[in-house]
């Protein structure tokens, strides 16, 4: 039996550059699906593999190892897409575009979305649920409002990206200070001295952004059309925010994801036979087909057509190849031989920063998901935090900013694929506005070159020590010591 080789540094980068060679020209330059380019890009690395001396059963059997680490997801595709139908059958969503339409003036909408998905997430832990409820809301408002659709797209993926990263409830929070052996609370702290700013500067950004549509963009006559289209399609009542309202509070209690969103499209089915005045085969059908809405205005029939099982095939068959290929990857070593090298080159503690969170954006390009490259940086960088004398909650802290907040950005991701199906557009259309997912990483190297923001483990043993690090928690602030004057 052939024992497999260890990629040399040059083939691994021969590998991985190909395949974002074949992403990037097949979209940008040919017009490619990219389901077809993934699959290409599958061949290309399994071409490689086999050349290493891995079997076809070996590659196969990485490729389903990616599946297989990734199929908690699939079951979040499906309930989302079932969630979304519900919420339109049973009025939820047209509902509250009625009412937002009153509350929220066009100038300061951007900035208010943006807020609302911080506390929406930071309350429940996912920016999935945030963007697949509170934004799938937001487009429909921020459409009623005459607000490019990418630029409302982008604000809901910063905000529940900030709220999400920064919230104690967070998967990837737990995820990212296990793998980086730190606490979850210092965790977080460590990442308000970059997010925090970052934050800052995204929803001054949005603030201006927005009042570019404060003139008459959408006329009173318009929006009071727009309303009367809505009741006529819908019974609008506060009743019908139920699902929305119980989807929060057992989020907040830390019910697990499934079963909240379980609930939710049972009262939203409820809502939908008893208030809506739909029959319950129209209701269930439309679970599995998505809703039809025909009020008769061609861009709301087109914010209120949707959700269904059938509208998250196209996310979940991408990210099945996605997974399967950072499978391949993963096995045979491509990546981790590239950032071994990378490693070795290391000798200031901003660019480890620097390199730890462009790992997190390249372990997304190639493995497809948060999780796996959350995990992946844990295990590559630990060691090399430890050599350099850093604090863990550091590794934790760059590890979501590279790997967290890139995943959005890049189509074939499970969540970047996810927000497609969710939004109707793609990261390419959005990314551009997405103003916080990469105001946060590039913000956070300059501060770290800058020496703001890096702790250094204290050295000295004893009780003087014990004493500083627990006058520096109560103060608020991780355990450790912070850097002043450089790297």
């Amino acid at each position: 039996m052939k024992v497999p080789q260890e990629p040399g540094f040059l083939r691994s980068l021969t590998c991985f550059g190909g395949v974002i060679a074949i992403v990037i020209v097949g979209i940008l330059a040919l017009g490619i699906n990219l389901h077809t380019l993934l699959i290409i890009a599958l061949v290309w690395v399994a071409g490689h593999s086999a050349v290493l001396g891995l079997s076809f059963d070996e590659i196969k059997a990485a490729m389903i190892s990616g599946i297989e680490k990734g199929l908690g997801a699939f079951f979040i595709f499906f309930l989302i897409g079932v969630l979304i139908a519900a919420l339109i059958e049973g009025g939820t969503i047209g509902s509250l575009i009625y009412y937002g339409v009153d509350l929220i003036h066009p100038s300061f909408f951007l900035p208010t979305g943006f807020v609302l998905c911080i506390l929406m997430a930071l309350a429940t832990g996912t920016y999935w649920g945030t963007i697949a409820t509170l934004g799938v809301v937001l487009m429909g408002l921020g459409g009623a409002l005459g607000i490019p659709l990418p630029i409302v797209a982008g604000m809901v993926v910063s905000g529940s990206c900030f709220g999400d990263k920064t919230s104690p409830v967070s998967d990837t929070c737990v995820l990212a200070s296990l793998s980086a052996g730190t606490d979850l609370y210092s965790h977080i702290k460590s990442m308000m001295f970059t997010a925090a700013p970052a934050g800052i500067i995204t929803f001054i950004a949005f603030l201006l952004i927005g009042l570019n549509y404060g003139g008459p963009a959408v006329s009173t006559q318009e929006l009071l059309a727009l309303k009367q289209e809505l009741a006529g399609e819908f019974v609008i009542s506060p009743l019908s925010l139920l699902p929305l309202l119980l989807l929060l509070v057992l989020s907040i209690k830390r019910v697990p994801a499934e079963i909240c969103m379980l609930a939710s499209v049972v009262v939203g089915v409820v809502l939908a036979v008893l208030i809506e005045g739909r029959t319950t085969a129209e209701v269930l059908n439309s679970l599995n087909d998505g809703y039809k809405a025909h009020t008769g205005v061609e861009q709301l029939d087109s914010l209120l057509s949707g959700g269904g099982v059938q509208s998250m095939m196209w996310t979940m068959s991408l990210a099945l190849i996605a997974l399967a290929l950072g499978g391949i990857l993963h096995r045979a070593g491509f990546v981790r031989v590239l950032m071994s090298r990378l490693l070795s080159r290391i000798k200031r503690t901003a660019s480890l920063v620097a390199t730890t969170i462009g790992a997190g954006v390249v372990s997304n390009m190639s493995m497809g998901e948060t999780y796996l490259s959350i995990i992946f940086g844990g295990q590559i960088f630990r060691k090399s935090y430890e050599d350099h004398n850093l604090e863990n909650y550091m590794l934790s802290r760059n590890l979501e900013e590279g790997a967290t907040l890139s995943s959005p950005l890049i189509p074939w991701t499970t969540s970047g694929a996810f927000i497609t199906g969710v939004l109707g557009m793609s990261p390419l259309e959005y990314g551009p506005w997405a103003i916080l997912n990469y105001i946060n990483p590039l913000l956070s190297i300059a501060l770290a070159y800058a020496g703001f923001g890096i702790f250094r483990r204290v050295q000295a043993a004893g009780s003087e020590t014990r004493t500083a690090q627990t006058h520096q928690e109560h103060q608020g602030y991780p355990a450790g010591k912070p850097d002043s004057v450089g790297n």
